[in-house]
């Protein structure tokens, strides 16, 4: 099977509720059947009314338990994005070590977590591991410090499963900021008017994602890095 074959195929994203995950969902519906993964019940039942064949998998993936039942339903799986994230800002000096800690828990240790529990579905597909990662995964400025290890940290996860998993594939996506609910926060926390106009539209990274996971099976997309124009 190549990547251009999409019968029966089947991708999970995380953080589907909104935003990027939402956009990279759409994406990957026109030829995959869709779960989609979030904590918001009204949200995941809404886009999947939008989009045919998807489902909600209404998860918390902080929760041992939770992730363990849900992912013993799934025998083969396609595509796994990971999406889900949080980014708290804050000096060093200023930031405590439950901010390092909720920066850890979600966007290194529940993607590490979840994606173990997937590994023999997604071995079974020959299957394809993206992680939503940031141009904070490959240099790290004032003020970001526990965001920008979290995923630094997940990049490395990245390189370690690619190396380790080699009959599937494994695509680090690093985007700049993106026009997204998470990002008018962040720009609310620095006391600067927001301007979409500046950010990287949320379906130009999901279509970035969609091309990596429809690549042909002769060529491996490592990794993608993603800037805004600002136009």
């Amino acid at each position: 099977m190549t990547s251009t074959d999409t019968t029966d195929r089947t991708a999970l994203v995380t953080g589907a509720s909104s935003g990027l995950g939402a956009d990279i969902a759409r994406d990957l519906a026109a030829d995959h059947r869709v779960l989609l993964g979030g904590r918001d019940a009204a949200r995941l039942g809404a886009l999947a009314g939008e989009l045919p064949g998807a489902e909600p998998w209404r998860v918390d993936l902080t929760a041992a338990d939770d992730v363990a039942e849900a992912t013993a339903r799934i025998g083969r799986l396609d595509v796994l994005v990971h999406s889900a994230g949080v980014c708290e800002l804050g000096s060093v000096a200023d930031s405590d070590s439950g901010q390092w800690r909720r920066a850890f828990e979600a966007n290194l240790f529940a993607v590490v977590d979840l994606t173990r529990a997937l590994l023999p579905a997604l071995r079974a597909a020959g299957g394809h591991v993206v992680l939503i990662n940031s141009g904070a995964g490959l240099r790290a400025n004032p003020g970001w410090g526990s965001y920008a290890a979290s995923k630094f940290a997940l990049r490395a996860f990245g390189d370690a499963l690619r190396q380790e998993e080699p009959e599937l594939r494994v695509t680090s996506v690093h985007p700049g900021r993106i026009d997204t609910p998470m990002q008018q926060a962040i720009v609310e926390h620095e006391g600067g008017a927001y301007d979409p106009g500046r950010f990287l539209a949320p379906a130009t990274v999901a279509r970035a994602v969609g091309n990596a996971v429809r690549t042909p099976a002769d060529a491996h997309p490592t990794e993608i890095v993603l800037r805004p124009t600002g136009r």
